[in-house]
């Protein structure tokens, strides 16, 4: 199992400057003007793996470019947003409060990324990592705070631990966009096509092997349990793992590059003056597999 410490002795080819002593780099020494070859990249995924979050600063990153990265992670997921779908790109999603005349509308794009969670849990098969390019950026707010998912659930006492393990939760794209944030992004072929899964609370990840908590804003209820106590339940335990020493939070610069571990972190997006201020981010997110739970 690597940490950030031991991460400090790697042989890379770029330096990593930590963000926070909970989780995140900065990694200096990489142009994204350039090619990403296979070799640089299996460096870049081993920070990945040790951070769970990386900033590049000041890249010139083009659409096409962006979508280029991220599949050197594995398959690019096509949101069944299509509305939100950008540049040309099916696997790219535009997240920008402007109207096409570039002023701010008053409107947030999505108010559901406020909110505590991981993409693509209400998936089968779940996010592996998300990609966000910071294409304009308001004066005051908006920015994006992240929480480290293996230390919430290592700050678990060991009979909450014990409970957890073993247990489901429903996520459901239709609970945390529509019927959760009174809005109606979703059409109801759209909502068709994602019906409710089921996930394990606690997962292992695939790579470390090291235990997280998979809940967040997609998290509506537990399996078997009746639906008011269960829904009190996952919200008991989302307030419960987002402590303060577990988080970092991003103040954006333009042509700023963000990529995360979604199997081992949750993240929100703050507010901002939709009315006044502009604010667009470019998104994608790599498919990973079905999580994990505790084999038994």
């Amino acid at each position: 199992m690597s940490t950030p410490a031991t991460a400090s002795r790697r042989d890379w080819p770029f330096e990593a400057r930590p963000l926070s002593p909970a989780l995140g780099a900065e990694l200096v020494g990489i142009d994204f003007t350039r090619d990403i070859d296979e070799r640089l990249f299996a460096s870049i995924y081993e920070a990945f793996l040790d951070y769970q979050l990386l900033l590049f600063r000041g890249q010139e990153v083009t659409p096409a470019r962006q979508v280029q990265f991220a599949r050197h992670f594995g398959e690019v997921q096509v949101h069944v947003l299509n509305q939100y779908h950008a540049d040309g790109h099916p696997e790219l999603y535009r997240l920008s409060n402007l109207d096409a005349e570039g002023r701010p509308k008053g409107q947030h794009p999505d108010r559901g990324t406020m909110a505590w969670h991981t993409d693509g849990s209400w998936r089968e098969v779940t996010g592996q990592a998300t990609i966000l390019y910071a294409e304009v950026v308001p004066a005051r707010g908006g920015g994006t705070a992240w929480c480290d998912t293996y230390g919430a659930y290592e700050g678990l006492d060991d009979a909450l631990k014990a409970r957890l393990d073993g247990m489901h939760a429903i996520h459901n794209l239709d609970f945390s966009r529509n019927r959760r944030h009174g809005e109606d992004p979703m059409t109801a072929a759209q909502r068709a096509t994602v019906p409710p899964v089921e996930h394990p609370v606690v997962t292992v990840h695939p790579d470390t092997g090291r235990r997280a908590i998979l809940l967040g804003d997609h998290a509506e209820t537990i399996v078997g349990m009746p639906y008011d106590e269960g829904r009190a339940l996952v919200e008991q335990l989302n307030a419960m793992i987002v402590r303060p020493e577990l988080v970092y939070e991003h103040r954006w610069q333009p042509m700023d590059l963000m990529v995360w571990d979604n199997r081992c972190t949750l993240h929100k997006a703050g507010s901002y003056d939709v009315a006044g201020d502009r604010r667009v981010i470019r998104r994608c997110t790599v498919l990973g597999g079905r999580p994990r739970g505790i084999a038994r």
